[in-house]
């Protein structure tokens, strides 16, 4: 997952404002898991819309996102390098994998 500065400085790009409250607070250890539940979305969107209006409710789901690209990301290379690797172990390829 991003870290608490690239969150602050993808939301600085869009909006000239880093709504570092906001990631600290999805990101807080012992929390994380909570924050980051989609099926608390609308209530944790409503949450910040009242406190920083839309553009807060925003940079909470771009947080989100991010979240999920970052971590799905990383699953499908490490399928694949496994993939890979499997492959290789039974001689259908011979290639090195990264």
């Amino acid at each position: 997952m991003s870290s608490l500065e690239i969150h602050t400085q993808r939301s600085l790009a869009r909006t000239g404002q880093e709504y570092r409250d906001i990631h600290e607070w999805i990101d807080e250890p012992g929390r994380k898991a909570e924050r980051h539940d989609l099926g608390r979305i609308l209530e944790f969107a409503a949450m910040w819309r009242e406190q920083h209006g839309d553009e807060g409710a925003r940079e909470y789901l771009h947080h989100l996102q991010d979240d999920v690209e970052a971590r799905f990301n990383y699953l499908a290379a490490e399928v694949q390098r496994l993939t890979n690797d499997n492959l290789n172990y039974f001689g259908c390829i011979t290639e090195k994998t990264p």
